[in-house]
């Protein structure tokens, strides 16, 4: 049981961790700390948290859990504020996309605390953002990676393995260089492409086509997009803030995502030049045997 559970970014992954923990009886009382006191307050409606934090000493007090739920730019600064405030056993946990930099601020930041910390990602998640997209669910089924440095103890890995497990997650354990490429490639490319493909398509300005206010003659593009091209670009609709923040952190991982699929893309054109279908359709088939055994094996 946690008698107290503190979570700093009261949004979706943070409202739903708060949500399941509650759903599965094993928190007493939720602080809730964040920037938006709008948000703050549709979190306190929804259940997620029991108390918007006055201040974070107070927040901090008898913390059994501090949960950062925050984009990961902020890990550092945040890391810094509540070094000073907390106590011997509090457990210092986040939901970070990226390892490597957290950890490395928890080095600087929370040194006399590294004991207790145990870095994490819920791979989890959707397009919509904020504590009114929160639901207790969110996480059931779902992988939870953490990566935890050599200092962290024993007890406080089992602890957070326990509360994942409650909330439903399926957690595993791996080294944050190995995560950060491994989602660098599966998570942060995709966001990278469907960011970058509503640009391209957005670029045209219907407004400055001839017949833009005849909707049966305008040229728009996305006037003619449909269920894949939504599919695909779904993730465009994530929040910016976080992702600029992901990508800036694992810029090293994902540039070398990004000239590796530059080639892949090299080689369809190539294709194409030549007329060559026999490649073509052999490159389509193995995307589409590949996309059937994943789904085979997750299902």
């Amino acid at each position: 049981m946690i008698n107290k559970l503190v979570i700093i970014g009261v949004g979706l992954i943070g409202g739903s961790f708060g949500l399941a923990l509650r759903k599965a009886a094993l928190v007493k009382h939720i602080t809730g700390v964040g920037r938006s006191q709008e948000n703050m307050q549709r979190a306190l409606k929804l259940g997620a948290i029991d108390e918007i934090a006055a201040d974070l000493p107070s927040a901090l007090k008898n913390a059994d859990i501090v949960f950062l739920a925050i984009p990961v730019g902020q890990t550092a600064e945040i890391m810094a504020q509540i070094s000073p405030y907390l106590e011997a056993d509090t457990i210092v946990t986040d939901a970070g996309s990226t390892k490597r930099d957290v950890i490395t601020a928890a080095r600087s930041h929370l040194a006399g605390h590294l004991k207790n910390f145990v870095p994490g990602h819920p791979v989890a998640g959707a397009e919509q953002s904020g504590a009114g997209a929160a639901h207790a669910n969110l996480f059931r089924g779902k992988k939870v990676v953490l990566t935890p440095l050599e200092e962290t103890s024993t007890k406080a890995i089992k602890r957070m393995t326990e509360f994942w497990e409650a909330c439903g997650a399926q957690v595993f354990r791996m080294d944050a260089r190995q995560h950060d490429k491994i989602l660098a490639s599966i998570s942060h490319l995709p966001h990278v492409l469907a960011f970058t493909l509503m640009n391209h398509v957005s670029a045209v300005h219907p407004e400055d086509l001839p017949g833009s206010n005849d909707p049966l003659r305008s040229s728009d593009p996305l006037n003619f997009a449909g269920t894949g091209f939504r599919d695909f670009t779904r993730i465009a609709g994530s929040s910016p803030e976080m992702w600029r923040d992901i990508c800036l952190a694992n810029r090293e991982a994902l540039s070398s995502q990004i000239d590796a699929y530059q080639r892949e893309l090299a080689d369809i054109r190539e294709m194409l030049a030549r007329g060559d279908g026999k490649a073509l359709e052999r490159a389509f088939a193995n995307a589409r045997e590949a996309r059937r055994q994943w789904l085979k094996n997750v299902s």
